[in-house]
C-alpha cells in the first residue's frame, strides 16, 4: 500500500499545513507515475468546486474538471475521464467522516488499472483527514473555498460549526446555512458519543453580528453543560440562564435540543423555539408535533419539560428554521409547508449531503433567485436503523 511508515502518511505529517496538497501530488507523481494532481474543495454555498494547486487553471480546463469533479462530489465515487491523447484523469471524493470537502484529480499516461484506482482511493482518504486538520492551521484552504467576503458574523458562524456532515453505522447527517456569506444568528452543533447523537439547531434573535454574537454564547453555553455531563433539560436551562443574565430578557435563542438513541431510533427532544421537524417516511411529509416551549433566555430560572417521539428505520427528519419555512419574500405568499414538503419529497432518493442543497436551492427559487431576507439553516437526518452500514 502507498500509506506504508515511510510513504504518504508520513509526507503528510511531516509537511507544514499550508503545504499538504503539495505533499500529497509529489508523493503520488513519485509513487504511482501520476503526471498530474490537483485538490478541488467545496465553497461555503457548495456550488462549485475549487482548484487549491492550480486556481489560475485556464476556463477550458477548469470546466472540462469542474463538471467531472462535481459528478464524483455529488455519488462520492471515483470517476475515470479519458482525453482524446490516451491520458486518463481519475477523480476521487474528498470526505472524513461523512463530511464532503472536495475532490482529488489524479491524470495519468494511461488509464490505470483496477489496483491503483484502489490505491489511490486511499491516498484521497489519508489526504482528506490531513486538510481536515490542517484547516484549522493555515487560510489557505477556507480562502479556496470562498467566493466572496464573508461578514463577520457569518466569519463567526462557520468558525462555530462542528462541520458539514458526519456518517455513522446507524445514520447520516448533513446541514448548510444560507445565506452562506452573509448568515448572522442561524446555526446547527451536533456530537456524537457511543449510542447518543446530540443535535441543536438555533436561530438567534436580532441580525448580524449581534445575532451571531447571541448565538455563539447560546451555542457554547450548551456544550458546555453537555461535556458536563448534563442532560437535554440541563443544556436548555443552563443556556438559558446564561442568555438571561446576559441580556435581561430583551435578548432570546429560539432552539430545539435533540438526542437520537442510535441504537433504538428513540428521540427525546426540548423545543424551546421556531426550528421546525419534518419527518419523511416514505414519500409522505408530516410535521412532528411538540409542543413548544419558551425560547432561550427569555425569562430568568425557565425550566424545560422533555418529550420524545419514534424513528423507524429509512426514515428521514428535517430540522428547519423560520427562515426556510416562514420565508416571504417581498410581494408573494409564505414559502409554508406545502411548498416544503414538496421540496422535501423531491430529496427522497439523495443523500443527506445532497438533501440539504436541494431544498437550500428549492428556497432560493422561491425568492426569485434574490438574496433570502431571513437567515435559513436545514440539516437532515436519515436514521437507517441499528443494523445500518456506512454507505448503504
Amino acid at each position: 500500500m502507498l500509506d506504508a511508515p515511510g510513504g504518504l502518511s508520513r509526507a503528510l505529517r511531516e509537511s507544514p499545513p499550508d503545504q499538504v496538497a503539495e505533499a500529497a501530488d509529489r508523493a503520488i507523481r513519485s509513487t504511482l507515475g501520476a503526471t498530474r494532481t490537483d485538490v478541488f474543495l467545496a465553497d461555503y454555498r457548495i456550488s462549485g468546486l475549487w482548484p487549491v494547486l492550480d486556481p489560475e487553471l485556464p476556463e477550458a480546463g477548469f470546466l472540462s474538471c469542474q463538471g467531472m469533479a462535481q459528478r464524483c462530489f455529488s455519488s462520492q465515487r471515483p470517476v475515470l475521464d479519458g482525453a482524446g491523447d490516451g491520458r486518463c484523469r481519475l477523480y476521487l471524493p474528498l470526505s472524513v467522516w461523512g463530511e464532503r470537502l472536495g475532490v482529488l484529480l489524479v491524470e495519468f499516461p494511461t488509464a490505470p488499472g483496477p489496483a491503483t484506482v484502489e490505491r489511490v482511493g486511499d491516498v484521497a482518504g489519508e489526504l482528506a483527514v490531513v486538510l481536515r486538520a490542517a484547516d484549522r492551521e493555515t487560510d489557505r484552504y477556507r480562502r479556496a473555498r470562498r467566493r466572496e467576503r464573508l461578514s463577520m458574523a457569518a466569519e463567526m458562524q462557520w468558525e462555530l460549526l462542528p462541520g458539514r456532515g458526519v456518517s455513522h453505522d446507524a445514520f447520516q447527517l448533513a446541514g448548510q446555512l444560507e445565506p452562506a456569506y452573509t448568515v448572522g444568528g442561524d446555526h446547527f452543533d451536533w456530537s456524537l458519543d457511543g449510542d447518543r447523537l446530540t443535535l441543536t439547531v438555533l436561530n438567534g434573535s436580532g441580525i448580524g453580528l449581534s445575532a451571531s454574537l447571541l448565538t455563539a454564547v447560546t451555542v457554547n453555553a450548551l456544550r458546555n453543560a453537555r461535556r458536563s455531563g448534563g442532560s437535554l433539560t440541563e443544556q436548555a436551562e443552563l443556556a438559558s440562564d446564561t442568555v438571561f443574565y446576559q441580556h435581561r430578557g430583551r435578548r432570546y435563542v429560539a432552539t430545539v435540543l435533540l438526542e437520537l438513541d442510535t441504537v433504538t431510533g428513540r428521540v427525546r427532544a426540548v423545543d424551546a423555539g421556531s426550528p421546525r421537524l419534518l419527518r419523511l417516511r416514505g414519500g409522505a411529509v408530516d410535521t412532528i408535533g411538540l409542543e413548544q416551549q419558551l425560547p432561550l433566555g427569555m425569562f430568568a430560572e425557565a425550566r424545560y419539560d422533555l418529550q420524545e417521539f419514534d424513528l423507524a428505520p429509512g426514515d428521514r427528519l428535517f430540522v428547519v428554521s423560520d427562515g426556510v419555512w416562514a420565508a416571504a419574500p417581498a410581494d408573494r405568499e409564505a414559502y409554508g409547508e406545502k411548498a416544503m414538503a414538496r421540496a422535501m419529497r423531491s430529496t427522497r432518493l439523495q443523500p443527506p449531503a445532497e438533501a440539504v442543497g436541494t431544498v437550500m436551492r428549492e428556497l432560493h427559487a422561491w425568492h426569485a433567485d434574490t438574496d433570502l431576507r431571513d437567515d435559513a439553516v436545514v440539516v437532515c437526518l436519515d436514521w437507517r436503523g441499528s443494523g445500518g452500514r456506512a454507505g448503504d
